[in-house]
């Protein structure tokens, strides 16, 4: 099984509470770097930084304009902008608005398979619609892993049941269950992210 370097998670309605459950299980010193895009309104200043922080031993930034990418951080788009991932790098653009959004999940899902491809987990968190059903396909027909929340344990179960109608999905699990998934495939240490 390829190194799983590159985590990219996905939420929308209902989205804080399941990536608190899933950042506050996962363990200090990750050996992939995590990336997550919550939808939310245009003109609101984001604290999902600062709330992911507290919630697990992960440190969470925000990426304004382009960042190095540091395994063990967590990486959260920029209000209004795009996440989008390259070698080495991840990006923030003001590109056209996806499935409504910006930002928008498949932006960053389709990015991280095209660079890193079978070395990308993606999972699909709470939320209503289908953003991020597209980019799990092409995470998976790039070699990636897939990982969707339970529908049943979701405040808004139809984003991750679109998806795993949509998609031939590696795991649907409960978020605590999806974080020790993750830890189990990421393992601890350092790794490092050549451009």
């Amino acid at each position: 099984m390829p190194n799983r370097r590159i985590v990219v998670i996905g939420a929308s309605a209902g989205g804080v509470e399941s990536l608190v459950g899933l950042v506050g299980n996962l363990p200090g010193g990750l050996a992939a770097a995590v990336f997550v895009v919550l939808h939310m309104p245009t003109g609101v200043v984001s604290h999902l930084p600062t709330i992911l922080s507290r919630a697990g031993p992960l440190p969470a930034v925000q990426i304004r304009n382009q960042t190095q990418i540091r395994a063990g951080i967590i990486h959260v788009a920029e209000p209004d902008h795009h996440l989008v991932i390259e070698p080495g790098r991840a990006i923030s653009l003001r590109g056209p608005r996806e499935n409504g959004h910006r930002p928008a999940i498949d932006p960053m899902f389709r990015s991280a398979a095209l660079a890193y491809g079978p070395e990308v987990a993606a999972v699909v968190l709470s939320g209503v619609l289908d953003d991020g059903t597209a980019g799990l396909a092409v995470v998976r027909q790039h070699g990636g892993m897939t990982l969707v929340q339970d529908p049943g344990e979701a405040l808004f179960p139809g984003m991750p049941a679109v998806a795993i109608e949509s998609v031939e999905v590696d795991y649907v699990l409960p978020v605590r269950e999806i974080a020790a998934t993750l830890a189990d495939i990421v393992g601890l240490g350092d790794v490092s992210f050549a451009e």
